[in-house]
């Protein structure tokens, strides 16, 4: 049974890999039409709104955009809207598999709020269907006509909701949540208000009636927002890679910074798509938030081990591994192998913060990592890289053992 936990990884990074290779091929497209749209030719005679010309593959391509609808059906008509719905389901799969199954770990910190992994579980679905009613109702009303008081009132709500999340989930997931409720309310775009209204001219053209201009206009204000939207995104998926985003005090506010450099990147690209004079002021600005993003990063005082285990919280599934025969063992080999690199101050030359805010100090700390320590020592030689501090085969058995025992445990428990 204890091979559970090298399918299960192996999974996950199937889950992964299917969501990046979805979210390159919608963040393409989805650039790709910004760009074209803003960079059209409108000095043209005739029904379309405008036209383009590019070259790229060998072959020439000429392109027109009619800004409600051609006189008439094309025969053959590409639907852009599988590489979003893949890409957001893929991510709902990936958060069901790392936190959902993994509360207890990467969800839930009892030290910011004591929850159970239901409870946790729900909020963490429950304010992504929430974002989205919101954010809907909102576009939906008289605000719909002025985008730029929308946008800043959608600002509010991400800034309201990074605050929201880092004081119920851990920081690794709360700025994960925060691109899941972002992201969410892209794919939502896509799929109740894009797609139903281009259908609705399709229908109108197939119908023999003239189509409504109002559905362009919608579907161009939900796109305009995913597009400025989708850097920051980036960047929350990434970020529970690098402690310094997600494992700092300041957490929140830097998330919300980064949602203000993804409309300083985007407006650059998107005038310089309009083949106008290009904003260099953005690149300053840009510049300027993430050194404000770097600062606050490192700025709040780091917790010692000791003040770490004095509030530290030791969960069932922590306690399994803790009390299981070897730990002491285990616990031996972690702290000479791991913990001069994993520690709230490191003291390996080069290294200032644990890497991924993984720390290997305490019995909690170990205990809680169990799962880790097994695939990245005890299957396999990723821990130490390079084997810099010299874990002796031997020492990997032990941890093998320790785990699999452990899990057995459990199993039988269970049972």
């Amino acid at each position: 049974m204890y091979d559970l936990a090298v399918m299960w990884d192996w999974f996950a990074f199937a889950v992964r890999w299917l969501h990046v290779i979805t979210a390159i091929a919608w963040i393409g497209s989805s650039f790709y039409f910004i760009a074209l749209d803003l960079g059209l030719n409108r000095n043209i005679a005739g029904p379309a709104d405008g036209e383009e010309w590019q070259v790229h593959g060998g072959g020439f391509y000429h392109i027109q955009k009619y800004l409600v609808a051609p006189a008439e059906m094309p025969e053959h008509l590409t639907w852009f809207k599988w590489e979003s719905y893949s890409t957001w389901l893929s991510g709902f799969a990936m958060l069901a598999v790392l936190y959902w199954a993994g509360a207890e770990l990467y969800l839930i910190d009892p030290n910011v709020m004591d929850l159970s992994a239901w409870q946790a579980i729900a909020i963490s679905a429950g304010s992504l269907a929430i974002g989205w009613l919101l954010y809907d109702q909102l576009c939906k009303s008289k605000l719909g006509d002025s985008p730029t008081t929308l946008m800043l009132i959608l600002f509010v709500i991400l800034v309201a909701m990074s605050w929201g999340y880092t004081q119920v989930f851990t920081g690794r997931a709360a700025l994960l949540h925060l691109g899941a409720f972002t992201a969410t309310i892209m794919t939502a775009n896509v799929f109740f208000i894009i797609m139903p209204n281009q259908r609705i001219v399709v229908d109108d053209l197939k119908a023999g009636r003239t189509p409504d201009a109002k559905y362009g206009k919608i579907a161009k204000l939900r796109s305009t927002h995913n597009n400025y939207l989708t850097l920051p995104v980036i960047f929350l998926m990434l970020s529970n890679h690098y402690p310094l985003a997600f494992a700092t005090e300041y957490n929140w506010i830097i998330a919300s910074l980064v949602f203000l450099m993804g409309v300083t990147i985007r407006h650059y690209f998107n005038t310089m798509h309009m083949k106008q004079r290009v904003p260099n002021w953005t690149i300053g600005a840009t510049v300027m938030l993430f050194i404000a993003i770097m600062w606050l990063s490192s700025a709040p005082g780091r917790e010692t081990a000791e003040e770490a285990e004095a509030r530290q919280m030791m969960g069932p599934a922590a306690t399994q591994f803790a009390q299981a025969e070897g730990f002491s063992e285990v616990q031996d080999i972690v702290l000479g192998r791991c913990s001069m690199c994993h520690a709230r101050e490191p003291f390996w030359d080069g290294i200032r913060w644990a890497p991924k805010a993984v720390h290997l100090e305490t019995p909690v700390d170990i205990a809680s990592q169990a799962r880790s320590i097994y695939l990245q020592s005890g299957v396999t030689h990723a821990m130490p890289p390079a084997n810099v501090s010299y874990m002796e085969p031997a020492e990997r058995a032990k941890i093998r053992s320790w785990y699999r025992r452990a899990s057995s445990t459990a199993i039988l428990a269970q049972n």
